[in-house]
């Protein structure tokens, strides 16, 4: 297929030739087959694609927090599989994004959190209060890293005026609130039995406190593996460069991985904040380059964990596809030569 706009006139070294084959190569890829596929998830029934493919999964919310993107939702993912709707992930809009795809708030059957930031769980509150007016029949199952259950019951606690006021009616019976979640808390090498599938937790390198140290033992970022029965898919929720999510990833067939523009990501926070002190601004570069994956850092990651194809999301960079996407994608192709696809928001795989 022709890349448009990508290339100058002149020779190219034989490097040079390389990784702009390599990039070509992945924005091949790019415009296949998952594209397609997305189309029939959005404004659709996502269920019709896991009938069709066995499962699927879809990225709901594909923006890195905290600023908010006018053109991507925070992260949240959809995963439907052996009949279960499974959330990963929750960010603020996750309700609404999942009435695209045709699910509703009270059709859900669990939730997997990566960690407790508030982008990644934002979209929680909103979840649980609209199951509670629309009846859902079961609770809530939520999985997620310790410091869950104490987050949820927060949540279960804001609700209190808004059961007791109700509709307005009175002697009107009000839900219970106690019953509309179940959370199970996970740890590192922490692995369960879901509806057909085998679900491993591994801790990641997204928190970076003392080994051992009292806030080491209360918080963990997790990423996860879901095996299922015809392929497995890995998301690594937030996460820096990590020996346990490459070896949580070994041969797995999708790798669902984080990206950050660390320079573009920091110049936006200037923008946002430009009362911002310099001494906190490189405390954020620091963060971002330590806790997060750059461009090279997914290609090595895909490149070392051996996986068949990748999904970046959680996504901070430049958001012209023709021309900004085409640097990353040559990046993770220096040392990933796999599909490699930048999601959008409603994408499906």
């Amino acid at each position: 297929m022709p890349v448009e706009g990508c290339v100058n006139s002149g020779r190219m070294g034989d490097s040079a030739m390389h990784k702009f084959l390599a990039a070509s190569s992945a924005i091949a890829i790019l415009t296949a087959a998952p594209p397609a596929l997305a189309q029939e998830a959005r404004g659709g029934d996502a269920s019709v694609v896991a009938e069709e493919t066995g499962s699927t999964w879809v990225t709901l919310g594909t923006s890195a927090g905290p600023v908010p993107s006018p053109t991507r939702s925070q992260p949240a993912n959809l995963l439907i599989a052996n009949g279960k709707n499974i959330l990963v992930d929750v960010g603020d809009g996750a309700a609404g994004q999942l009435s695209h795809v045709g699910i509703a708030t009270k059709d859900l059957d669990a939730l997997f959190i990566s960690h407790l930031h508030w982008d990644h769980t934002g979209g929680l509150a909103a979840v649980l209060g609209l199951r509670v007016q629309t009846n859902a029949s079961a609770p809530l199952v939520i999985y997620g890293p310790p410091g869950t259950q104490e987050m949820v019951d927060g949540l279960l606690a804001s609700m209190v005026p808004g059961n007791i006021s109700g509709y307005g009616v009175p002697g009107a019976s009000r839900p219970d609130l106690t019953g509309i979640s179940e959370v199970v808390e996970l740890r590192d090498h922490d692995r369960i039995e879901y509806a057909g599938m085998t679900v491993t937790a591994r801790k990641n390198t997204h928190y970076s406190f003392l080994p051992g140290s009292d806030l080491d033992q209360l918080f963990e970022a997790l990423s996860f593996r879901f095996d299922l029965p015809e392929r497995s898919i890995v998301y690594t929720g937030d996460t820096g460069p990590s020996e346990a999510v490459v070896e949580l990833a070994q041969e797995a067939d999708l790798l669902v991985a984080e990206m950050m523009d660390v320079e573009l990501t920091v110049s936006m926070v200037r923008d946002n904040s430009p009362n911002t002190p310099e001494r906190v601004l490189q405390g954020i570069e620091t963060h971002l380059r330590d806790h997060h994956l750059l461009p090279r850092d997914v290609g090595e990651l895909a490149r070392d964990a051996g996986v068949s194809a990748v999904v970046v999301t959680h996504f901070s960079g430049d958001e012209r596809p023709e021309t900004g996407h085409f640097e990353y994608l040559r990046e993770i192709a220096e040392t990933y030569d796999g599909p490699v696809v930048i999601a959008n928001d409603m994408d499906a795989f």
